[in-house]
C-alpha cells in the first residue's frame, strides 16, 4: 500500500470546522483490526501493573502507542494508527494506562500527563526484541511521548516520534477546556475521570476529599484536588508546569514530529506556535490548518491523512 503524506489535509466540506472534525471518527469510526490485539499484563516497578496490546508479525521494528485522556487501545485513533502500521509491516503495541483497562489497579497512583515511569516500563518490557522501537503519541499521550524523550535525550534503540493533537502547554489546554464552546468536551471528561476517582477512594478512602471532588465542576479543579497531590504535586499550577512538554522539547536528541490542527478546540492559540520548537534541534513541528483534535477524517479512505503521515516519517 503507498500512502501520500505530500497533500495537505482537506476535510469534506461537510465537516466544516474543527469540532464536526473531532467529534465525527469519535461517534461513526469503526475499526475492524487486521489482527486481534494479543493481551499481556505486565508488572511495574512499583509492583503495580499494566495491559499492552500487541499485533505482532515478527518484525524487527516496534511502534509503541499511548493514546489520550480517559482513552484506551480501543478508541479510533488508537485502532486506525494500528492498522495502518501493521499494513506497513510493523508490530504493534498499545497500552492502556493505569485505570484504563476494565480492572481497577492496585496502588492509589493512577495516571497523568507526566507519568513517564510508566511508558519506560513498556518501553524496558519490549525493547530487548526489536532493533527499532518508534513512538506516537495521541494528546495526552503525546505530551507524555514528548517529555519522555526530553528527559532522556536518547535512549536504547528509540529511533523516532510522533506526537498528534499534543497539549504542549498543560495550564493553557486546561483552561482552554473551560470555555462555554468546549463545555460538552469538558462535561464528558469530568464524568469520566470522576467515576473513576470515586472507585479509587473506595479502594483508599483517605486519598482525598470524596465531598470536595462532586464541586470540581472543571479539568482544572480535579487536577488540583486530585491529579496533582496524588501523585506528588504541590497543586494543579505545580503540576501543570513540572509535567508540560513544551519544557523538554529541547533535551530530544531524536527525530521527532508533532502534528497539530490549527482549529483543533482542545488546544490554546498560544500551543499553535512553531516558535515552541526554536531550540528543538531534532523536533519539528507541522501546524495543519484543519484536523480538529486526533481527528483529521475523511469519508472514502480507510486510513486517515495523519495516519499515512506518520508511517511515512517512520519509514523515510
Amino acid at each position: 500500500m503507498k500512502l501520500n503524506e505530500k497533500r495537505a489535509y482537506l476535510p469534506p466540506k461537510i465537516l466544516c470546522n474543527g469540532h464536526l472534525q473531532t467529534i465525527y471518527p469519535f461517534l461513526f469510526r469503526r475499526i475492524k483490526l487486521l489482527t486481534p490485539y494479543i493481551q499481556e499484563r505486565i508488572i511495574t516497578q512499583d509492583q503495580d501493573f499494566l495491559d499492552l496490546f500487541w499485533m505482532r508479525q515478527n518484525s524487527n521494528k516496534l511502534v509503541i502507542i499511548s493514546h489520550g485522556l480517559e482513552g484506551n487501545v480501543d478508541r479510533p485513533y488508537v485502532k486506525g494508527m494500528a492498522n495502518t502500521l501493521y499494513a506497513q509491516n510493523f508490530d504493534v503495541l498499545a497500552w492502556n494506562y493505569r485505570g484504563c483497562s476494565d480492572q481497577i489497579n492496585k496502588l492509589p497512583k493512577m495516571y497523568h500527563s507526566g507519568a513517564t515511569e510508566d511508558l519506560l516500563d513498556v518501553i524496558n518490557h519490549t525493547s530487548k526484541n526489536y532493533n527499532e522501537i518508534f513512538l506516537i503519541g495521541f494528546s495526552l499521550g503525546a505530551n507524555l511521548t514528548l517529555k519522555f524523550l526530553g528527559e532522556r535525550g536518547t535512549y536504547k534503540n528509540i529511533k523516532k516520534a510522533c506526537a498528534i493533537a499534543a497539549p504542549l502547554d498543560l495550564k493553557s489546554s486546561s483552561l482552554h477546556l473551560n470555555t462555554p464552546k468546549n463545555s460538552l468536551y469538558q462535561l464528558r471528561f469530568l464524568r469520566s475521570l470522576k467515576k473513576k476517582a470515586r472507585t479509587k477512594h473506595a479502594q483508599y478512602p483517605g486519598l482525598f476529599d470524596l465531598k470536595k471532588l462532586e464541586n470540581a465542576h472543571t479539568i482544572y479543579d480535579f487536577d488540583n484536588l486530585i491529579t496533582a497531590p496524588v501523585h506528588g504535586f504541590e497543586h494543579a499550577e505545580d503540576y501543570y508546569e513540572k509535567c508540560s512538554s513544551q519544557n523538554f522539547l529541547k533535551n530530544i536528541q531524536i527525530p521527532t514530529q508533532i502534528i497539530n490542527a490549527m482549529n483543533d478546540p482542545f488546544l490554546a492559540t498560544k500551543t499553535l506556535n512553531k516558535s515552541k520548537i526554536a531550540h528543538s534541534d531534532y523536533v519539528s513541528y507541522n501546524i495543519t490548518s484543519q484536523g480538529g483534535h486526533c481527528g483529521y477524517p475523511n469519508f472514502f479512505k480507510k486510513t486517515y491523512w495523519y495516519e499515512a503521515f506518520t508511517v511515512n516519517y517512520f519509514k523515510s
